[in-house]
């Protein structure tokens, strides 16, 4: 199977900053008593080297237990953005693919579902923005994956950010995604170190 990482990858931009910017201007109060509770969690997420961002991230999204139907705001959230996938992924994409990603479940299942594609993210509580257990990112990728399948079930990975090679380096191949463009792992971090054909 071919793994992904989403943001960056196979979505252009960040697709939780772009529902918080989306949210904000439909629920503007919301959102703003949100960010002005999550400015505490930001300055110590920087000043810990950006080390765990799960404390941020649920206080980014804690203005979901004041929207109601979060379900229909996701729904039109994609209807808006569905075309910032990118077009090198929508060409290659297979029914086996697998989307791995730190951004919230609850968020990308619409699209992924749309896609006809599986999906592992970060188990968040979409009425609450509690995350359950932790943020699906570098070896959290791989703990999560190991529970589904086989370590040697990767054939090739891409990803956007050097933070993914605890991916990187269970897959054949490995790829770095940058502005759209595809180019192999910079660094020894899969089992092979270059494309094929």
């Amino acid at each position: 199977m071919n793994v992904y990482d989403f943001d960056y990858t196979v979505f252009t931009p960040d697709s939780s900053a772009c529902f918080l910017r989306f949210c904000l201007r439909h629920h503007t109060r919301a959102v703003l008593k949100a960010l002005l509770f999550s400015a505490d969690e930001a300055i110590r997420y920087l000043a810990t080297g950006k080390k765990d961002a799960k404390r941020l991230k649920e206080a980014l999204f804690s203005f979901l237990n004041r929207v109601d139907n979060i379900e229909a705001i996701v729904d039109e959230f994609w209807e808006c953005h569905i075309d910032h996938l990118q077009s090198w992924y929508l060409e290659q994409k297979q029914p086996d693919d697998l989307i791995i990603s730190a951004s919230p479940e609850f968020l990308l299942r619409p699209i992924t579902d749309r896609l006809g594609v599986t999906l592992m993210a970060t188990r968040m509580n979409p009425w609450t923005g509690q995350i359950k257990g932790k943020n699906c990112h570098d070896e959290e990728k791989v703990r999560r994956f190991l529970e589904v399948y086989p370590a040697d079930s990767v054939d090739r990975f891409y990803s956007d950010s050097l933070c993914d090679i605890p991916m990187a380096r269970m897959a054949d191949e490995a790829f770095l995604v940058v502005n759209g463009r595809v180019f192999p792992w910079p660094i020894n971090g899969s089992k092979k170190t270059k494309p094929s054909p």
